[in-house]
C-alpha cells in the first residue's frame, strides 16, 4: 500500500510474499494453508495491482486532480478444485476435478482523494467484468466493489473493502451442479445451481512500516475478509451439505517497497 507523500504522484513499486488462510474450495468449511504473493506500484502514471491469481492495469494515467477515474484489463486464474487430492472431504473428492479457469476481462472505476480525513485518504467505486476463455468453468464473473483506504501515519495504512459477485449459470453449474453421475459417485442429492448473486464479501487490510516508513523498505502487510454464499450456490449440495456458506479469509506477509 501507498504512503501519503507517494500515492498520488510518482512511480513506485512494492513487492510482497505471504502466508494465506483460505478455504479448501469455495464453499468449503475446512481451509489450508497456501503462499500468497503480491505486487502493487505506478510505472510513468499507469498503475497496477497484482494479489495472488488475479492482476488489473490502469491505463488511465493518473493526474494532480482528486478524481481519479479508471479503466483497463483484469485478469484472473482459477484453480477452485483443479486438483482434489488436498481436499478432505471425500464427497467432494468424488464429483471429480474441474479444469483450470482464466478469467479475462477489463474493469472501470472512479475514485476520489481527500474525501474525510486527509487529502490522501481515497474512496473507490469499481466494477469488473471476467468471463473464462480456457474452458474450466466458461462462465461470466461480474463483480461490484467499494473500497477505502487511509493513512494512519507515515508508517501505516488500513483499507476496508467490501464488494459482491454475480455468476451465469455455466460457472454455477460447473461448481454448485450436483449431475446424477456425480451423485451417485459422493452421495450427494442432484442438484441445478443457476445464474445469480454468488456472494457479498467484507474486508479489512493493513500496512506497517519495520524498516523507515511507507515510502520505503520493509513493511508488514495482513488482512482478513468474510464472504457469504447466496441464492443457488449457498443452496447447492456442495455448499449446504458438505461445506459451509460462511468462507473466512485471512493472510500475513512482508512486503518491499522500492
Amino acid at each position: 500500500m501507498q504512503a501519503p507523500e507517494r500515492a498520488r504522484a510518482g512511480d513506485r513499486l512494492t513487492v510482497g510474499l505471504g502466508l494465506g488462510i483460505l478455504p479448501e474450495y469455495e464453499g468449503s468449511g475446512e481451509t489450508s494453508l497456501m503462499p500468497v504473493p503480491g505486487a502493487l506500484g505506478k510505472v510513468g502514471g499507469f498503475s497496477f495491482l497484482y494479489v495472488g491469481n488475479r492482476l488489473s492495469v490502469d491505463l488511465i494515467r493518473d493526474g494532480a486532480s482528486p478524481w481519479d477515474f479508471q479503466l483497463g484489463p483484469a485478469v484472473s486464474v482459477g484453480f477452485n478444485r483443479s486438483s482434489v487430492k488436498n481436499i478432505d472431504d471425500a464427497r467432494i473428492r468424488a464429483l471429480g476435478k474441474i479444469d483450470t479457469s482464466v478469467e479475462v476481462g477489463g474493469y472501470a472505476g472512479i475514485g476520489r482523494w481527500g474525501v474525510i480525513t486527509s487529502d490522501y485518504d481515497r474512496l473507490s467505486a469499481t466494477v469488473t467484468w471476467r468471463r473464462d476463455v480456457a474452458g474450466g468453468h466458461g462462465g461470466t464473473i461480474i463483480t461490484p466493489s467499494l473500497s477505502y483506504m487511509m493513512p494512519l501515519s507515515r508508517k501505516s495504512i488500513v483499507m476496508l473493502v467490501a464488494a459482491a459477485n454475480h455468476v451465469d449459470g455455466d460457472y454455477a453449474g460447473s461448481y454448485f451442479t450436483v449431475t446424477p453421475t456425480q451423485s451417485e459417485a459422493s452421495g450427494l442429492p442432484v442438484y441445478t445451481a443457476g445464474s445469480g448473486w454468488k456472494d457479498w464479501m467484507l474486508g479489512a487490510g493493513g500496512n506497517v512500516a519495520l524498516t523507515g516508513d511507507l515510502t520505503g523498505g520493509l513493511s508488514l502487510v495482513g488482512g482478513v475478509a468474510y464472504t457469504r454464499l447466496l441464492g443457488d450456490i449457498a443452496d447447492s449440495p456442495v455448499v449446504r451439505i458438505a461445506g459451509s456458506r460462511d468462507q473466512w479469509m485471512a493472510g500475513l506477509g512482508l512486503a518491499y517497497t522500492f
